[in-house]
Parts: structure tokens; sequence; C-alpha cells
């Protein structure tokens, strides 16, 4: 799949690993949540035995112990790995049923998607190539329609979906393509040239980006353009908002498997909010701000604490509304008793992230309307640089990561920071709209 994407990263790959990026936590937690997904998987077919080698380096011994697995008459393998002409593959779950062969191959995500099909049809060629027929192949993956109540069912937290027609009509693409790839690697004295581009970050991002940008890289600033500001938009903007003023942010984390009550896969828990509240031209700004105690977000804490700052009346300013109104919908069919006070929340909201999309550009936003960007650029003197948690990833994991954290200390100071966080995320949008009303005058 590397070769697929660009032959020089599977060069890389493999001869010069040094080069590859530092994997940050949330790449790292990406990976980790795979693994976990793909063990608790193998629940699907229990009393399998396991074909996972010692260490990443020892596949050859994996690929015996598959063979002899199959020679013993196992019916259900983890892990089983195959070889065939130099090429290594590895699949989750090998089932027999009846004289059959089952292949699984799961997957952390909410449907079979597009780069799965050749990864499959890889794996399939080299089954069957190696001597094995196999009379199905699917993909194994989350089911979001799974709500979890009691212990975890995993029948119902999976769906197993067959994609042997696609993947049948690619085994020629993948005969040519094992081939070239082959000469790729044969070559350990010369790396592919191949120019950075769009398929560096498809379908994932290149982990030897840094290396490749590296080495075309030059001191020529790029050139964002001219200040493009759009007064009338900006006054059209003003006009429709109503004091009080509550400016509004949530953050949440996401397990791919919910872990508690009412939980669905990668459903998004808000854990914490912060709201400055305007509520007359030129006050001063009133703060509130809730953080989850523990580790554990309580969804009608969250929306009963949220509602008794709001208020009925006034605008609800939010930057990216679709995150804030999808989260709040999901709460209103959670707890219909709010429904009606949900929807007055939702019909009071304002997206200031919009008026930035389209109508008021700065070449120090650098091409981006994300408020990181934005407001150094309106408000200079402000900055998520000095912070020590600057992200919504970042917060999501530490939040998330306080489960496994002993010393007081440690929890304390997390929590210090992402209240810090929090707060600068509804402060700036204070900020930035005091610099569109002096445009307005």
């Amino acid at each position: 799949m590397y070769g697929c994407q660009c032959p020089k990263r599977l060069w890389l790959h493999k001869y010069r690993p040094d080069l590859r990026d530092e994997m940050d936590e949330e790449q790292e937690a990406v990976f980790q949540r795979g693994t976990d997904v793909g063990k608790l998987a193998e629940q699907l077919f229990p009393g399998g035995v396991d074909a996972r080698p010692e260490t990443p380096f020892a596949y050859q011994q994996s690929v015996a112990d598959t063979a002899r697995y199959i020679a013993e008459g196992r019916d259900i393998i983890y892990e089983a790995a195959f070889q065939y002409e130099g090429l290594l593959c590895v699949v989750d779950i090998l089932v027999k049923q009846g004289n059959q062969w089952d292949a699984y191959e799961v997957k952390s995500t909410s449907k079979v998607k597009g780069q799965h099909i050749p990864d499959a049809a890889f794996q399939y060629y080299v089954i069957t190539q190696a001597g094995l027929e196999l009379a199905d192949f699917s993909i194994v993956h989350l089911n979001t329609k799974y709500v979890r109540f009691g212990d975890l069912n995993v029948q119902e937290l999976f769906t197993a979906e067959s994609v042997l027609d696609r993947i049948l009509s690619m085994q020629e693409f993948i005969h040519e393509k094992g081939i070239a790839l082959k000469t790729v690697v044969a070559n350990k004295k010369q790396m592919p040239e191949v120019e950075v581009g769009d398929h560096c970050y498809r379908p994932y991002n290149c982990d030897f980006l840094g290396f490749c940008y590296e080495r075309i890289h030059d001191d020529a600033e790029e050139d964002y353009g001219e200040p493009y500001i759009n007064e009338d938009a900006v006054r059209s903007f003003l006009s429709q908002l109503e004091y009080p003023i509550y400016h509004i942010d949530f953050e949440s984390w996401r397990a791919v498997v919910p872990e508690y009550d009412g939980h669905w896969p990668f459903r998004q828990v808000c854990f914490q909010y912060s709201v400055h509240v305007e509520r007359a031209p030129g006050a001063e700004p009133e703060h509130h701000a809730y953080l989850a105690e523990g580790t554990h977000s309580n969804s009608l804490e969250f929306i009963e604490n949220l509602l008794s700052v709001l208020g009925k009346e006034g605008t609800v300013m939010v930057y990216n509304q679709t995150f804030e109104a999808t989260r709040l919908k999901e709460y209103m069919r959670e707890h219909p008793q709010y429904a009606e006070d949900i929807e007055n929340l939702l019909g009071r909201m304002v997206d200031l992230m919009a008026l930035f999309r389209k109508d008021y550009r700065l070449p120090e936003m650098q091409g981006s309307y994300s408020i990181k960007y934005v407001l150094p650029a309106l408000v200079p003197e402000l900055s998520y640089n000095e912070l020590t948690i600057g992200n919504g990833t970042d917060a999501s994991n530490a939040f998330y990561h306080l489960q496994y954290t002993r010393n007081p200390y440690d929890i304390e100071r997390t929590r210090a920071a992402l209240l810090e966080y929090c707060k600068l995320d509804t402060l700036a949008m204070v900020k930035m709209l005091g610099v569109l009303r002096r445009i307005n005058g």
C-alpha cells in the first residue's frame, strides 16, 4: 500500500526508516486503536490459534506456523501469514467453514473505504497464489448503529461486508504492481525520484513528508495574496447579532469502541465547555467554564450545566457551527426532555467562521480560516503558541488519558491546561468580534 501511494515512500520505508517523521501522539493513538479493535474482533470467531510472530521481523516463522496450523486441521487462525514470490501478507482472521476458507480483515472504521479494497486484493492475491483457495473475503468494520448498554456485544458491534467481487477484478493490477514494486526495492542504491503532490496525503499522510519537503525547501515566503475584506458582508454579519452574545466552545473525546452505556462507536463525548458572555455593547465579558470531574463526562450533567448558562435569548456564537450543532442534536435525541431548550439554542446559533471563510482574508492568515491562524492575524497579542495544550486534538487526548494518570499534581496540571485552552477559544471570538466592530465604525 505504501508503494501504491508512492514508490519513494516504499523505498524509504525499507532502506531509510531513520528519515521517517516523528510520530505525534494522535497518530500513535490511531495505530493503537486499530490494534485494539483487531484483537477485539477476534471474539467474533473465538477459540482460534494465534500465528503472530514474536517480533515484527520474524514473519518467516509466522508463515511456517500458519502452514502448520492449516495442516493440523485448525479451523480459526488469527494473524495468518502467507508468502508468494517475495510478497508477504498477514490477514487478521482466517476461518474454515466446512471445506472452504473465508478471510476477514478488520478495520477500525465505520464503513468499507476505497483504500481497503487494494489492500484486501493484495492479501487475496498472495493467499491464493500461495496455494490456499478462498471462498470469500470480507472487511469487518464497526457498526455505528450499535448503542452499548451493559456488557459489550461484539456480535452487534461489528459488521462484516464481503468485498470478493471488488477484489477479484483487481487481481491483474496486483500482479503487475507487485512486479513493479519488487523492482523498486531490488535497487538498494537508487531512491525513486517522485515530486511532492496530492499523492503525499492520499489515502494517508506520508510519514516521510518532512524529508521530501526539506529537499525542495527554499527561503522564499509563500505569497498569500492581498488583504480582502468585504465590509458589506461584515456589516450584514454584525447586524444579525443580538445581546447578550454567548461565545461558546466544546471540547470532546471519542472512543472507537463505546466504553459507557448510551455510547456508540466513534461517539464524540463532550467533556468541557467555555462560554464568554457579552451582556451589552462595551460590557466586560463574563466567563463560565465546565470541565467534567474525574475521567468520564456525563452527557446529562453537561447539557444541564450548559443550558443553565445560555438562557433563552441572545446570539449563541460558535466557530465552526457544524461541530457544536451536531453535538447538541445528539443531546436532543439522548435527552428528549430538553429538546425544546436545545432547539432554542440551535435557532440562535451564528457561525463566526463563515465570515472568515469567504469575506475576510489577510496574508497573515496564511490561506487558512482556522481560528489558530485568524486570531494572531487579527489580535497579535493573543496566540495559542504559549499554551501547554494548544489544539483540540491535544485537549481530547489529555482528558482521555487522565484515566491512566495517578499523580495528583499531574492531574491538576492537565485540568488547568484544559481550562486555559478552552477559555482562549471563546475569548478569541470576543476579541475577533471586536476587530470586526471597528470596521463597522
